[in-house]
């Protein structure tokens, strides 16, 4: 198990180093490049959707995902948790000048679920438990070293303790390879893909400050989609 590893080294060494170097950066660039993320997030996002298989199935994952997510209040427990992990440590993680407290946890809590539930990342780690293979695993964390760093500009060292959280769901794949990996076939891959840049193309609106999504509300849909998409292309063709 070397890939989890690496990219959540990735993202470390981008988030400090950002954020070592934000004293350097203009402000005028600083309030850029987010939004310009934004812009990518929801391009990458449609691209996304337009591989799905079934939408129906995409649709009622999505919608039922939600629906557990906000029942058990997933957006307001990490958002909790952030607070609560930058009030202990905001002597080395400080809220950055120009953002109010609720502004970052907003931010950060977007940023877990960009970070965490990235389909390349869910596939990476399954494949490496499958074969040992951890080449899309490094492809992520080449991705992540440049967008954690430019997070890290605007919000700080915080954002490299996101590769704890990425570390984590990324081992736990790992070790359920082999159970989900033979129900992750071309046409449930494509739905999954779906759920994917839906929530990306929230997060992008989120980012963008034009619609504040509870993304990490969205995330059971992911794991609700495989075997939706499974039973569906099974029992209705």
């Amino acid at each position: 198990m070397i890939g989890p590893f690496i990219n959540s080294g990735a993202i470390i060494i981008g988030g400090l180093f950002g954020s070592a170097m934000s004293r350097f950066i203009p402000s005028r660039l600083q309030k850029g490049l987010p939004a310009t993320f934004a812009l990518a997030s929801i391009a990458i996002g449609i691209n996304m959707i337009v591989k799905v298989k079934f939408l129906p199935v995409v649709v009622m994952a999505l919608i039922l995902g939600t629906a557990i997510g906000e029942l058990c209040s997933l957006e307001a427990g990490i958002t909790r948790g952030a607070q609560w992990l930058q009030q202990r440590f905001k002597k080395l993680l400080p809220v950055p000048h120009g953002l109010s407290q609720d502004e970052f946890s907003q931010q950060f809590t977007a940023l877990i679920a960009l970070f965490g539930a990235s389909g390349l990342g869910v596939i990476g780690a399954m494949t490496e438990g499958l074969n040992g293979s951890y080449q899309l695993l490094l492809v992520k964390a080449m991705m992540d070293l440049l967008t954690s760093m430019i997070f890290s500009i605007v919000l700080g060292p915080a954002v490299a303790m996101l590769a704890s959280v990425q570390l984590l769901v990324q081992v736990i794949l790992f070790f359920l390879a082999k159970t989900i990996m033979p129900y992750m076939d071309a046409f449930a891959y494509a739905d999954f893909t779906a759920v994917g840049g839906i929530i990306m193309i929230a997060i992008g609106f989120r980012m963008a400050k034009i619609m504040n999504f509870a993304v990490v509300n969205f995330l059971p849909g992911l794991i609700l989609v495989l075997p939706f998409s499974y039973l569906w292309r099974h029992f209705m063709g």
